[in-house]
């Protein structure tokens, strides 16, 4: 799907400029769905943008050690996984594209972080939270990795600490009413969290850091792979769409 198509081709009012973005370059483009989890508008977002655009390449915001879960999930439930929310969704509507998780821990994310908190001199209470943070992202991404060899390897579903979150919509509801809820959703959490900025630099650092190598991620996969749909939480949809365009 041309660029210039995406997203006013879809007809569908969760597939909107407010959660998609795509980045044209010379190699190829990245298109950017933001989600938030577990919604029902999100997860109608990427199956039928997915299903419109058919990429090479499908990345997404999981450590790679998730991801072979995120796959066992996506094969389980009959019209849509029980589990997994928009990411197995995501692979289901894109069983030929090369799935990639781009999110940390990682070692390029472990490598950058530790650098940047060297060159800063941050203070060892900030590090020390940071270290700690760390340390919990890490045990998940090994406990999912645990969960898919079992799933893998039985006849059972190993759902790792996912009961999916419960909204005030359900797939079943019109797109129309979807989209609705989930933009008043997004709203009301940026204003609460607008309401609470300041004093979380550990998990600033974290955070930025996680940015910037999922930018990095991407436009290597743009290089090496070609046309790439990247699902990300919608609080990353704007820095990422800057940095690619830029």
């Amino acid at each position: 799907m041309d660029g210039y198509e995406f997203p006013d081709s879809i007809d569908d009012p969760r597939v909107t400029e407010r959660f998609c973005r795509q980045v044209s370059g010379a190699d190829g483009d990245v298109t950017l769905l933001g989600v938030v989890h577990d919604h029902p508008a999100s997860v109608g977002r990427v199956e039928r943008a997915l299903d419109a655009i058919d990429p090479d390449t499908l990345a997404l915001e999981l450590p790679p050690a998730a991801v072979p879960l995120y796959r066992a999930y996506a094969r389980d439930g009959d019209d849509r996984p029980r589990f997994g929310g928009e990411m197995s969704a995501a692979i289901r509507a894109a069983p030929e594209s090369e799935v990639v998780g781009i999110d940390a821990p990682n070692w390029s994310f472990l490598r950058r972080l530790l650098a940047r908190l060297v060159a800063d001199r941050v203070s060892p209470a900030i590090a020390r939270r940071v270290v700690s943070s760390l340390s919990g992202a890490t045990r998940e991404a090994v406990a999912c990795r645990v969960a898919a060899t079992v799933t893998n390897a039985t006849s059972m579903t190993v759902a790792y600490d996912h009961e999916p979150i419960e909204y005030d919509c359900s797939h079943d509801d019109p797109p129309e009413q979807q989209a609705a809820h989930e933009r008043s959703h997004v709203a009301g959490v940026r204003a609460l969290l607008g309401s609470v900025e300041g004093g979380e630099s550990a998990l600033a650092y974290r955070d930025d850091t996680r940015e910037q190598c999922m930018i990095d991620r991407l436009e290597e996969l743009r290089r090496s792979e070609g046309d790439v749909v990247a699902v990300v939480g919608v609080d990353h949809l704007e820095r990422l769409a800057d940095e690619l365009s830029a």
